[in-house]
This record gives C-alpha cells, sequence and structure tokens, in this order.
C-alpha cells in the first residue's frame, strides 16, 4: 500500500457547485480521476492525504458515499469533514 500526497485539482470549468473530477501531484506529475481514487480507497490499494497549507497538519482523505448520489472523496482531520481538497490549487 502506497501512501499518496494530492497536492492540485481539476473542477470542470462551468460547474454549479464545487465538485472536483479529477486529482494529482504536480511535483510527481500524475493525476488520477475521483472515481479511480475511490476505487483505491476501497480496495485499501493507497491511502491518499493533503497537506494543510497553512498548519503543515495532514489531512486524510476519504470516501464519502451519500444515499442517490456517486461516492466522492473529502479530507479529514481531527474527527472532523472538512474541504482541504477545494483549497488546493489547479492541476496544470
Amino acid at each position: 500500500m502506497s501512501d499518496v500526497r494530492i497536492t492540485c485539482i481539476t473542477k470542470p470549468q462551468n460547474g454549479t457547485h464545487e465538485h472536483i473530477t479529477f486529482v494529482g501531484n504536480s511535483t510527481s506529475n500524475w493525476k488520477w480521476s475521483v472515481a479511480d481514487v475511490v476505487k483505491s480507497i476501497d480496495a485499501k490499494t493507497n491511502t491518499f492525504y493533503v497537506l494543510d497549507s497553512k498548519t503543515g497538519k495532514r489531512a486524510n482523505v476519504g470516501v464519502v458515499k451519500p444515499a442517490n448520489h456517486a461516492p466522492y472523496i473529502r479530507t479529514y482531520a481531527d474527527g472532523i469533514w472538512n474541504d482541504n481538497l477545494l483549497s488546493l490549487p489547479q492541476c496544470g
């Protein structure tokens, strides 16, 4: 199992709400779809995380599976689901 840091995100150009379609790491030069990250987390083949740019604290990425909606990813730190992913820059 690999522990993978996410440093950037991709959102649709004309979305009506905050919706992430891809995540990646600009230093390591990779980009995965959110669906592939969900599959990897569920299969326990990788763990994913982000580092808070202000505090340097780690926030793990987990899968949220709401009823009547496709699974999506969100960060989890200090026992709280939060939006650290949305604060990341766009992937190049």
